[in-house]
């Protein structure tokens, strides 16, 4: 069922140890162990997948090791009662394309336990646009709202705007009703994150970081960050009261320098969002409100999608902050 040999992005160590990602035959042979076999067809481009085919990054704890932490297909083989042949599913993140072959492969074989079907409402194609990227915005989505936020709460800020959880996150928040307030770098962006459903775009050199105090003038009910280090201490002096803020990313840094004021004297709610190893059943309530109300209204028009053949090529946009919006890849072209 399986060729003897097929293409992959497989990643090992360069000669000077650092990790390099190339298309390159592998054999049937290599697949991991797991219960599930997939004939893949689609998978994406996470900042993550370009730090570790690249080595900017030490993502991978394995190597060899297929990359792409996301995929989606058809079962061809199954251990497990839950899948048969002929079902659409897809896996993303645990240990995949990390220390478990990933995506950027024809066939994977993975742990039961990662995979969930196709939800209705989605097609293959549409899990892959929304991938770990969509599943990290809807999880911090879940999260501020079990918290208590809601729209009538007041405005939603989401730092670094512009990039895949950034936009998706805009886009998601906007459909559920509320006010989205977009803080981003590049200005050029602005435009284009108002077409996501952002209320307004703020620039982040309009914050003074060396004039941040511990307590800023209220503006947030709740802030979806993507960037770490200076903006998610501002953001944090000025939640309002009982706001809370979701700290998905690092994209600036991953130091973090506060006070204990907004947590002890607004009661702001600081929640840690790690999309990788949330379980079932959370993981696949999840992915039904992405088939449903956390789904982008704009998903297609910000997604591109490219061959198999392109990839080692469409990474350098990512490490240098020229990538916008989700890219697919298509397995099969």
């Amino acid at each position: 069922m399986i060729p003897d040999t097929f293409e992959a992005l497989l990643i090992e160590r360069d000669a000077e140890g650092r990790a390099r990602g190339r298309l390159q035959p592998v054999s049937a042979a290599q697949l991991d162990p797991g219960e599930v076999t997939i004939r893949v067809r689609w998978s994406s481009i996470n900042y993550k997948d370009a730090l570790a085919a690249t080595g900017a990054g030490k993502i991978i704890r394995r190597f060899p090791c297929i990359g792409g932490i996301d995929l989606a297909g058809e079962v061809i083989a199954s251990e497990d009662a839950r899948f048969a042949a002929g079902d659409e599913v897809l896996a993303t993140s645990f240990d995949l394309g990390v220390s478990h072959h990933g995506g950027y492969s024809p066939y994977a074989r993975v742990p039961a336990g990662w995979v969930l079907h196709r939800p209705a409402g989605l097609t293959l194609f549409e899990t892959m646009a929304l991938g770990t990227a969509g599943f990290t915005a809807a999880l911090a989505i879940q999260r501020m709202e079990d918290n208590g936020l809601a729209p009538a709460n007041g405005p939603v800020v989401v730092s670094g705007a512009s990039g895949g959880v950034g936009g998706l996150a805009i886009d998601m928040l906007a459909r559920r009703g509320y006010h989205v307030v977009a803080l981003t770098g590049k200005a050029d962006q602005a435009a284009h994150l108002e077409s996501l459903g952002a209320a307004s775009v703020l620039p982040t050199s309009a914050i003074d970081h060396a004039k941040v105090r511990a307590l800023e003038s209220s503006r947030w009910a709740g802030a979806v960050d993507n960037v770490g280090g200076p903006i998610l201490h501002w953001l944090l002096a000025t939640m309002k009261q009982a706001g809370t803020v979701a700290s998905v990313g690092n994209a600036a840094s991953a130091d973090l320098h506060t006070t204990v004021y907004p947590f002890i004297l607004r009661g702001a709610c600081l929640l840690g969002v790690d999309s990788g190893y949330i379980g079932f059943p959370l993981r696949q309530r999840l992915w039904e409100r992405l088939a449903a109300d956390l789904k982008p209204a704009h998903l297609h028009r910000i997604t591109r999608t490219i061959g198999l053949r392109a990839l080692p090529a469409a990474f350098d946009d990512f490490i240098q902050g020229r990538a916008r919006g989700r890219t697919v890849v298509a397995i099969d072209g």
